[in-house]
């Protein structure tokens, strides 16, 4: 992996868990604990990050936790916004779902209050305060882990909650669609959390903007085969449309 490759998975880690030890960098990258404080040094200098006790956090956290904002929410706002209006299309009243973080299930969230005897397990802070006082939702949190700058709760306690848990639908966020690597996220302790809500739905629908498609992070969550259907954008290309149909996976294009 070159410099600027590992600098960039490490900003996108941060940007995940709000921290990071220098000895768990240099586990995770293979590399001496000297290289991991050069490319945080570096990242400093862009003003990216700030470095503290022998690891590093990510800036404004403080700021983002207080007005409860995402790290990612205004990245393509408008193809979000579609996709997520698409999906409030695929839930019916009396429907229990999950609703997994990130920044387009929180646009999700913010459509769905008029649908009634909605069930929806979240482990997003954000989604379950938008949601809590809605009449005709009822909202449930997993445990687990706080991670401030995706507002979530994460790690084998928030899995393990999906233990014996039946839903129809989830709504699954990710970092990018690899075309090899499958359902990647940023942040090793989301892959059991996410594999347990996919484990526990009945159907899984993918929500990812055209730009996740082909992207590559840092922890696979395994093939794509493990979802059922794709809400994306009208701007996929043709070749990444025809990687998903020859895996059986229905593309919900919102238009």
């Amino acid at each position: 992996m070159l410099p600027i490759q590992r600098r960039e998975k490490i900003l996108g880690l941060l940007k995940e868990d709000g921290a990071a030890k220098v000895i768990s960098l240099a586990t995770l990258f293979k590399v001496t604990e000297a290289t991991i404080r050069q490319d945080l040094e570096k990242l400093e200098k862009e003003g990216l990050i700030s470095r503290d006790h022998g690891g590093a956090y990510l800036r404004n956290i403080e700021d983002q936790v207080r007005t409860f904002s995402l790290a990612h929410q205004h990245e393509n706002v408008g193809k979000k916004e579609r996709i997520a209006a698409k999906c409030v299309e695929l839930i019916e009243n009396g429907d229990t779902i999950i609703l997994d973080s990130g920044s387009t299930t929180t646009e999700i969230a913010q459509r769905i209050k008029g649908i009634k005897n909605l069930t929806v397990i979240t482990n997003a802070l954000n989604i379950a305060l938008l949601l809590g006082a809605e009449p005709g939702i009822e909202v449930i949190m997993t445990g687990g882990e706080f991670k401030p700058p995706t507002l979530s709760l994460t790690g084998q306690k928030a899995a393990d909650f999906f233990k014996g848990i039946n839903v129809q639908k989830l709504f699954l966020a990710t970092a990018g669609v690899s075309l090899k690597a499958g359902l990647t996220y940023p942040s090793i302790s989301d892959i059991v959390v996410k594999k347990a809500m996919v484990d526990a739905a009945e159907v899984t629908y993918l929500v990812a903007d055209s730009t996740k498609i082909g992207r590559t992070s840092f922890a696979s969550l395994g093939a794509m085969s493990l979802i059922d259907f794709l809400v994306t954008d009208a701007e996929i290309e043709e070749g990444h449309k025809n990687v998903f149909r020859d895996h059986e996976i229905e593309i919900i294009i919102a238009d």
